[in-house]
């Protein structure tokens, strides 16, 4: 769930929009007259560049969509994968 704000209300509400995105996982817009920009928490923006890494490497998203199209009779147990 995305909140939006304006500049002047985030910079006086910045520590409850930060506690905000830390215990939700939601992100603020904030908006200013010259652009806008996303508050988001320190995992997520983490989350957002190992996807965005694991998107990039050809191989591994080939495994992701594999797996994806696998019919589920086709699948091994969970107590039976060698790990």
């Amino acid at each position: 769930m995305a909140y939006n704000t304006n500049i002047t209300s985030a910079r006086k509400d910045l520590y409850k929009l930060t506690q905000m995105v830390i215990n939700s996982g939601a992100e603020v817009n904030i908006s200013t007259k010259h652009g806008n920009a996303i508050l988001v928490s320190e995992d997520e923006y983490r989350s957002l560049l190992e996807t965005l890494y694991l998107s990039s490497n050809k191989e591994y998203k080939q495994t992701i969509i594999d797996g994806k199209n696998t019919e589920y009779e086709d699948t091994v147990p969970e107590d039976e994968v060698k790990w």
